[in-house]
């Protein structure tokens, strides 16, 4: 998979992909990220890539000009399967959605900042708009580290054990189950004999139990769906 992201503030990505799950992806040439600085395309010698709001009112809004020029550069090389665009009154993103686009071989990311992008840009360009939540950042690049990591670790290949993705909370609308490791015993708290029972079937069917009571208690809407 090939991942570009277009950003204002390209540094604030250098850290999150230069570790952990991210990183091993890219070692193994599994996933290619890249970066581009949308001030490359700024409209003048100063760096503008901004400018007011038409019709008064605070803060600032990104140009069309810079991210159709990335754009179109971008766009003339490859044919992406998505165009996304993080803003927080896009799609809120879950686990089905990330499954999807974990299928794609080329996503373009857009970044957005300060009170977003000119709406002609989301109108010409954009496949996909995704929102981490419901509140707001500084920037489109912190939802996007999000939405990176979320689907490079699906892809093949990239955990060590292929399975492990798919008992994770939301991939069959439950949360996860609660989990154990050594010692057995920890200041009075036992792990659950059943665990320790070698039976797998029956671990099994405990916990699917438990990670239905645990949805019910905190997520009963998943249940709902």
């Amino acid at each position: 998979m090939r991942i570009d992201i277009v950003t204002c503030q390209p540094d604030l990505l250098v850290s999150p992909f230069a570790h952990s799950i991210v990183k091993r992806a890219q070692d193994k040439g599994l996933a290619e990220i890249h970066l581009h600085d949308l001030r490359r395309y700024a409209i003048n010698k100063h760096g503008q890539i901004d400018d007011y709001v038409f019709g008064g009112g605070a803060g600032m809004v990104l140009r069309v000009e810079p991210i159709a020029a990335c754009f179109d550069e971008l766009l003339a090389q490859r044919s992406p399967s998505g165009v996304i665009y993080m803003t927080p009154d896009g799609e809120t993103l879950r686990q089905p959605l990330v499954n999807r686009l974990s299928l794609a071989g080329n996503l373009l990311i857009l970044c957005g900042h300060y009170k977003g992008v000119d709406e002609r840009i989301r109108q010409a360009y954009i496949t996909h708009e995704i929102s981490v939540g419901d509140y707001v950042l500084s920037g489109g690049e912190l939802g996007a580290a999000i939405l990176v990591d979320a689907v490079v670790r699906l892809l093949p290949g990239v955990l060590g054990n292929e399975e492990s993705a798919l008992s994770d909370s939301f991939q069959d609308n439950l949360l996860a189950p609660p989990v154990y490791t050594r010692p057995a015993e920890w200041r009075g708290l036992p792990v659950p004999e059943i665990l320790l029972s070698g039976n797998t079937p029956k671990i099994d069917v405990w916990r699917h139990e438990q990670a239905l009571v645990r949805t019910q208690q905190r997520r009963p809407d998943l249940l709902q769906e």
